[in-house]
């Protein structure tokens, strides 16, 4: 069991009597990120409108193998980066038909910044949408892979859902049975959590996620890997893509031929920096996805065995401890989720809830004593 705590010193001293198990939401930060932070105001300072060669260079192409290696993915060039996963989302959905109403096939488990816009879409009558259940977890990818058969323009689904932590495996399956349309799968809540591999799918699916829960670079990081040939020329574009490699004397808006097609505009890079500290800092300490993933599942195993006489039934788990396939939160399925919630505020215990799900996180910043802390004060309520 890991013991990482001396890391997080300045979150986790900030206010020492909080309990957060929200490692899945708002993950705390590193030390070193708030050394990076400055960092990231020291090059303004220094080279002023300079400093975008520097932040568009080496800052931006480390962040690139960061993520690279962590998804197995051969190509940094792939890789673009935004404020939000939003950005992204728009960018892709712009590159739809126009000349009909397009078909989107996606799951009723999808984040809000997909699910939001796709409904406020759906009013206009712009989208045609068929929405596969997310639950049982188990039943969601077969149901998504004889559903693709019927030929969509875009498929989206989540790797590891945020409402219940179920990890879908094998989406080497959709992306065969996707035959023509877009594949796009969110991956913010798989990115550190759990291993991922994405070697066979790098030619084939577009993958997204960011910064700020697992990896614990805060806001503001956020990437899209862009497989070759697919989707050159979004419609929604910032002038940034079109930087490199222009379509010579071609007519019309020129974009770069690799993932900067998909770029924005003027943005804040101090997030980069932040993600640049937090990869290098497990790089140092020799971690990865894999060892992050077998820390929070011993700590989930710890939490769980010491419920009985807290109210919490294990019972209740969205996905049970025994399933494998769950990503680095625990979330309970109660009709009175909001009421817990704030009790469990009241006490200095920081959750998080979406609907009826009462989720609980973990993460490198816990170790057993922290969930002994947690179970102690769950037991004095």
């Amino acid at each position: 069991m890991l013991d990482l705590r001396a890391h997080f010193s300045h979150f986790l001293g900030a206010e020492p009597e909080r309990l957060h198990v929200a490692a899945h939401s708002h993950h705390p930060w590193p030390d070193v990120t708030r050394a990076a932070q400055l960092a990231a105001w020291e090059d303004a300072a220094r080279w002023q409108d300079g400093k975008w060669e520097h932040v568009l260079g080496p800052v931006w192409q480390a962040a690139q193998r960061h993520v690279a290696r962590h998804l197995a993915l051969p190509d940094l060039a792939t890789l673009v980066f935004a404020p939000n996963t939003h950005e992204f989302v728009v960018r892709l959905l712009s590159c739809l038909p126009r000349h009909r109403r397009p078909r989107l096939l996606t799951t009723d488990g999808e984040f809000h910044s997909l699910a939001r816009q796709l409904a406020r879409l759906e009013e206009e009558g712009l989208v045609a949408v068929t929405r596969i259940p997310s639950e049982p977890g188990p039943d969601c990818l077969p149901r998504l892979v004889e559903a693709a058969r019927q030929g969509f323009d875009l498929i989206w689904t989540s790797e590891v859902f945020f409402h219940s932590g179920y990890a879908q495996a094998g989406l080497e399956a959709l992306a065969a049975a996707a035959g023509e349309a877009v594949l796009v799968i969110d991956g913010y809540h798989a990115f550190l959590a759990r291993p991922v591999d994405l070697s066979r799918l790098a030619d084939r699916a577009f993958y997204l996620a960011g910064g700020y829960k697992y990896a614990m670079a805060g806001e503001g990081a956020c990437f899209l890997h862009a497989p070759p040939g697919w989707l050159p020329r979004p419609r929604a574009t910032g002038w940034f893509a079109g930087f490199g490699a222009l379509a010579e004397g071609g007519e019309g808006v020129g974009y770069a031929a690799d993932g900067w097609r998909f770029m924005g505009s003027t943005f804040d890079p101090s997030g980069l920096y932040r993600l640049n500290a937090a990869m290098d800092w497990l790089a140092g300490l020799g971690l990865d996805a894999v060892a992050i993933h077998a820390h929070s599942l011993a700590l989930q195993t710890r939490f769980v065995a010491g419920l009985p006489g807290t109210g919490l039934d294990p019972a209740r788990l969205a996905v049970p401890l025994a399933e494998p396939r769950r990503g680095n939160f625990l979330a309970f399925d109660l009709e009175d989720a909001e009421a817990w919630q704030a009790r469990l505020a009241a006490a200095g215990i920081v959750t998080d809830r979406r609907g009826r799900r009462l989720r609980f996180g973990f993460g490198l910043y816990h170790t057993e004593a922290e969930i002994d802390r947690l179970l102690a004060r769950l037991h004095a309520l």
